[in-house]
């Protein structure tokens, strides 16, 4: 987000980057009235990924009229008085920091950041009703939330991790042994003189996490983590009933729903976390071509591009929610790695791809990866994923995020960054004016080309510039006729000049056991 509001441009820049709401707040007698309808807007931003909310201006299809605030002062002061009142809403997210009055046009108007609520803050709701008046933001809209998703959030603000949870009534007989064994050989390999190596089957699954004794209620038995990484498919299906994963590998670029190898549970094998891990990354790898190389004297066997996917594999399976309706779901095509866990990110993922902060969903079965060398230490995962594609010359990864159903998805494109067909297209639709481009401007034009569209969030991706800059390079790249647009404000996307915008397709498609998917792609595009 901006940090700093201080003219049109900026506004602009908000509109298509961040969560923005525009209210006049005239009042009936036109001097100044917080809106009634800001509170809400403000638990859907909170509870969501944050946002604005200018008072003073209005927006009409992509232009702004400021109208300012003559009483600016009583406003702000409605809004604090109002935001400290528990009976109207449960937590006060604002500080004088987050509220800014600034002078648009030579009227005042007044700027409010509503941060994003901490996991452990949520749900933020209105009224003391969390079941009948907690918000969310969808579409640009202000959407009440049902139970279902008041209880995850309530779910995830008292368990910092969710695997941990003591089962009752679940013993040695639902874990698979030979399952367990193997991840004892791994951990034999990665760490030969481990202690936890020495001991017997049950204590060995203790020292790692898979049983515990919980000094709150004094229960003790297999954790969640435990049942997900080791358990038979009976105990799974019995302790995470929506549990389901599954791999296809898929012939053509194409999102058709067709596959030629398939690994989900199907009575062949366990179901269970460590050994789908197992199965899937060397599918996963099996056709990289691995350059000779010595370090140390020694042949290394494996690229940062190993690294990336395995990172990627380990990240999906200990960031899911497990309680969420659809399956975990890893797609193999001849142009992509596509990654899907149910469950939104703890974390905004422009904060995840800068690294250095964590949030782990699950974070027994975490340190369970990292034990036998898979995985990385919180916070630096996604960036060696990002490092790895950029090592491969291959486009930026793609990560985002769907609201319903609540799901984050990684598309990893193994297409070159600039191919040599993309290279002739632009020249043959844009002549020598290629060669003027900036860097950032060349970057948005390869991947309308190659991609088949581009917006705000996605540009952004592909530089380590400031958001305003994109705000900038967009319309100049309309003007100049490189680019057409599509859609309003945080629904704008671009094409190449007289290309028009496709149609969702999901290219994560698959059968009635894993619900519905929302990764999009262009086939028109894909090479």
């Amino acid at each position: 987000m901006l940090s700093k509001i201080n003219d049109l441009i900026d506004l602009k820049t908000l509109s298509e980057s961040s969560e923005l709401e525009f209210k006049l707040a005239h009042g009936k007698d036109g001097t100044g009235k917080l809106p009634d309808d800001f509170w809400p807007t403000y638990s859907a931003m909170a509870n969501s990924r944050g946002g604005y909310v200018i008072l003073g201006v209005r927006e009409k299809k992509g232009n702004f009229i400021v109208a300012g605030i003559k009483n600016i002062d009583v406003v702000r002061k409605q809004l604090f008085d109002i935001a400290n009142n528990k009976k109207k809403v449960n937590e006060n997210l604002l500080t004088d920091t987050h509220v800014n009055v600034v002078d648009l046009d030579d009227k005042s108007v007044l700027v409010i950041q509503i941060p994003v609520a901490r996991r452990e803050q949520k749900p933020i709701f209105l009224n003391n009703q969390p079941m009948l008046e907690t918000y969310v933001r969808l579409h640009e809209g202000d959407c009440r939330c049902s139970e279902e998703q008041v209880r995850r959030m309530m779910a995830e603000k008292i368990e910092d991790s969710r695997d941990n949870k003591v089962l009752k009534n679940y013993g040695m007989n639902d874990i698979n042994i030979d399952s367990l064994l193997a991840y004892r050989r791994l951990l034999s390999v990665s760490k030969p003189l481990h202690p936890s190596l020495e001991l017997d089957n049950f204590s060995f699954l203790r020292s790692i996490g898979g049983w515990k004794k919980d000094r709150h209620s004094g229960d003790e038995g297999i954790t969640l983590a435990g049942i997900l990484m080791f358990g038979t498919w009976e105990a799974i299906q019995d302790a995470a009933p929506n549990y389901f994963v599954d791999y296809q590998e898929r012939p053509e670029a194409k999102t058709e729903r067709r596959w030629v190898d398939r690994i989900c549970p199907d009575g062949t094998w366990s179901g269970n976390i460590f050994d789908f891990y197992r199965r899937v990354y060397r599918k996963l790898t099996e056709d990289l071509k691995v350059p000779f190389e010595l370090v140390d004297g020694i042949r290394k066997d494996e690229t940062q591009v190993h690294t990336a996917l395995r990172e990627a594999l380990v990240n999906t399976l200990v960031h899911a929610d497990y309680s969420g309706r659809l399956s975990i779901l890893i797609v193999k095509r001849p142009d992509l790695f596509g990654f899907r866990n149910p469950g939104l990110m703890r974390i905004p993922p422009e904060q995840a791809i800068k690294g250095y902060e964590s949030d782990c969903r699950n974070r027994l079965m975490h340190q369970m990866f990292l034990l036998i060398g898979a995985g990385e230490r919180s916070g630096s995962g996604i960036p060696k994923i990002y490092s790895g594609w950029k090592w491969a010359n291959w486009r930026v990864p793609k990560l985002h995020e769907k609201d319903e159903p609540e799901q984050t998805l990684l598309e990893l494109s193994v297409v070159s960054l600039v191919s040599e067909e993309t290279a002739k297209l632009l020249y043959k639709n844009f002549g020598n004016k290629v060669d003027h481009l900036t860097e950032l401007e060349r970057s948005i034009v390869i991947t309308a080309a190659t991609e088949g569209w581009v917006d705000h969030e996605r540009a952004c991706q592909l530089t380590s510039l400031h958001s305003r800059e994109v705000t900038l390079a967009l319309p100049k790249l309309v003007n100049n006729g490189f680019l057409s647009s599509h859609g309003e404000k945080r629904d704008k996307a671009y094409t190449l000049y007289g290309v028009d915008l496709p149609s969702p397709d999901e290219v994560f498609s698959i059968g009635q056991l894993s619900g519905i998917t929302n990764i999009t792609d262009n086939d028109d595009f894909i090479t």
